[in-house]
């Protein structure tokens, strides 16, 4: 069972017990200075430069001509998503072992835990921690997210309109439109998904629906919309309406077929301190009748 959730980068029992050892004429620089024992960071050059010693630094992630590649940018995808033991394990000296011996249990790794951790603590890529028994294999935060947007049964929206499917509108007249609000058609809507020690919290709410309304115009709507109600009489909508100026007879089925789609969007928060977004879409459609009105001579 894992025991700390401190974000760290894990390499080596040298890089995390050892100070910044000398550069090397051809090889990389590794410096671990600004962690305390609960932290095992990286900061690699090339060419026998560090940063701050008159090496330069690339804002693509890259090292070019010599210089020296930053720290924090190396991609998530790029250090395999896994959990593994600490090979040397540290001293027993170490404040990892939070409390146990060597061999009472072990030091682990999991590199899907990629934050940093502010000054000093720039590139970390994963996360040291004491646990008894091998831990499970680590699961990205990103698919976790997915899992957990996968449990929230994210829903097209319920689609409310007049006139009513089966009725009859006139051209002119205003058209309501909205959807049920609920945390399955509108949000918010909030679940978890946990692996290797991970929990990621998401949660889900639709930003935008649009409303293709079959006469070749479209209107986009930013909140649920408003419920039509007999006391509104000819009054517009506030917030999500439109207009026909054309009967439904001018189309080819007769009708006018309105589709609307939800664009949901998804925060999500690992408890490895990494966030991120997700987008997902739904959509709905009905068809109804307008008609001309009859004047009576």
């Amino acid at each position: 069972m894992l025991t700390r959730t401190a974000t760290i980068a894990a390499l080596t029992l040298a890089a995390l017990l050892a100070p910044a050892p000398m550069a090397l004429a051809d090889g990389p620089d590794i410096d671990v200075g600004g962690c305390d024992n609960d932290f095992v960071c990286l900061d690699v050059g090339v060419g026998g430069s560090k940063p701050g010693s008159g090496g330069s630094r690339s804002g693509s992630g890259t090292s070019g001509n010599g210089g020296t590649a930053p720290v924090g940018t190396r991609p998530v995808g790029s250090v395999p998503c896994e959990i593994r033991k600490l090979d040397p394990q540290p001293g027993a000296d170490s404040d990892l072992w939070e409390g146990h011996k060597p061999g009472d249990g072990a030091i682990y790794v999991n590199t899907c835990a990629d934050s940093g951790m502010g000054a000093g603590n720039d590139g970390t890529i994963g996360l040291a921690f004491w646990a008894q028994d091998q831990p499970p294999p680590g699961v990205a935060p990103e698919v976790l997210a997915q899992r957990a947007v996968d449990q929230m049964l994210l829903k097209a929206p319920q689609i409310g309109i007049t006139p009513k499917p089966g009725g009859k509108g006139v051209v002119g007249m205003p058209v309501y439109l909205w959807t049920e609000r609920s945390p399955q058609t509108y949000g918010p809507n909030t679940a978890s998904a946990s692996a290797g020690g991970i929990t990621v919290t998401a949660t889900a709410k639709v930003s935008w629906i649009v409303w293709q309304m079959g006469d070749g115009k479209t209107v986009t709507c930013t909140t649920a919309g408003t419920p039509y109600q007999v006391a509104y009489g000819k009054k517009p909508s506030p917030d999500c309406g439109h207009r026909y100026n054309a009967p439904s007879s001018t189309t080819s089925t007769g009708r006018y077929h309105v589709t609307a789609t939800s664009t949901w969007t998804i925060a999500w928060e690992a408890t490895s301190g990494q966030t991120g977004q997700l987008t997902e879409v739904r959509d709905s459609a009905v068809d109804i009748t307008v008609a001309e009105v009859q004047v009576l001579n």
